[in-house]
């Protein structure tokens, strides 16, 4: 059995334990801008095997939240040159995870006021967050429109774009965002997907994006340096599929010859349960299905995992283990997690903007 402890490789990813660190929004980058106090926040958390960033946007367009960074222009690469370069300097991994939020956004933070975009015009019955009078609100996302056939290249070059410039900001790597109810899994999806051209109806059509953008990135930077997130049956964001998991066999079967660095899955709903009633779903068939069909890349498993759970993950076939909300309060959480405790418990009114409280003052280890 492998332990959590233990080093691992992935694609061209060397890491020195199984510990990862999830993509965390937390809303500290004023005009989509990577902060200092960023590059102090990843860097406290570099013991983990590998940290990946807060979900990042691939365009303006791809923005669906207030302060969240960017990485397509120059001033956002320049600010993610001085966080990876803290992350390394501290001996740390880091993979960036790119984004395109789809519907899940407001009119207040696209291109001249524009609706946001997505694969058919249904809005998400969900929240977005804006700043009003410098608090950060929830408030409801706005009408989308159906993206026309012709912009879907433009936005796998965005994509691709993208994960060019994560490699010149000094990332290891990056990590392609199709979970979640955001645009590539909007395009997966049933519910959020009606379209009746190449990318909708059927399973085939409806994965069209998703591996488009993969080829584009892989491509542009090799699979060795690529890991994907997948989440089949989260709700998160009104997301549902009819059927997922054929739906999610047959895209793990078209990423298998890619030689991605790790596939990355959530178990159950974002942040929730692990196991949804009405939404049953077989993981370790989908594992399997990866595997036979010659997929060699790290399997990552996400969601309320502990020590426990996450030893039990190893011993069944997974790889690598994700911890998310842990990690923002307790920066030195693999240390912990070898000593068993004791942790910190994280400030929840402080998850979304704001400064350093809350954010790099929770203390590590004696």
């Amino acid at each position: 059995m492998s332990n959590l402890f233990e080093p691992i490789v992935a694609g061209d990813l060397s890491l020195p334990n199984r510990v990862v660190m999830a993509p965390l929004t937390r809303n500290r980058a004023p005009g989509a801008v990577p902060t200092p106090l960023m590059a102090t926040y990843y860097s406290q958390r570099a013991s983990a095997g590998l940290l990946i960033t807060e979900a990042t946007p691939v365009s303006h367009q791809g923005q669906g939240y207030a302060d969240v960074p960017g990485l397509y222009a120059p001033e956002q690469i320049a600010g993610w040159q001085r966080v990876t370069q803290a992350v390394h300097d501290a001996g740390g991994k880091i993979v960036v995870q790119l984004w395109h939020v789809g519907r899940v956004s407001h009119n207040d933070l696209q291109p001249d006021g524009g609706a946001p975009v997505a694969p058919s015009a249904i809005r998400a019955k969900t929240k977005t967050v804006l700043i009003v009078d410098g608090v950060p609100t929830f408030v409801d996302t706005s009408e989308p429109r159906a993206l026309a056939l012709d912009e879907l290249p433009g936005i796998v070059q965005d994509f691709r774009q993208a994960a060019l410039n994560a490699i010149e900001a000094g990332f290891d790597g990056v990590e392609i965002h199709a979970a979640n109810g955001y645009l590539i899994d909007q395009f997966l999806k049933t519910g959020s997907n009606q379209r009746t051209d190449a990318y909708g109806g059927s399973i085939e059509n409806r994965a069209r994006l998703l591996l488009e953008v993969v080829n584009a990135i892989t491509d542009a930077i090799g699979g060795g340096r690529t890991g994907i997130r997948l989440s089949p049956v989260t709700p998160a964001n009104d997301v549902v599929d009819a059927d997922p998991q054929p739906l999610f066999d047959h895209v793990v079967r078209q990423l298998a010859p890619m030689k991605l660095a790790y596939l990355h899955l959530i178990e159950g709903a974002t942040g929730g349960p692990r196991g949804i009633a009405d939404r049953p779903f077989d993981y370790a068939a989908l594992r399997a299905a990866y595997r036979a069909a010659g997929g060699k890349g790290a399997w990552m498993v996400n969601n309320g995992y502990d020590l426990s759970l996450a030893g039990q993950a190893l011993q069944d076939g997974a790889d690598l283990v994700a911890f998310g909300r842990s990690f923002i309060a307790n920066p030195d959480l693999v240390e912990r997690l070898r000593r068993g405790g004791p942790f910190n418990t994280p400030d929840r009114n402080t998850f979304y903007g704001g400064g350093a409280q809350g954010y790099t003052d929770y203390p590590a280890l004696a």
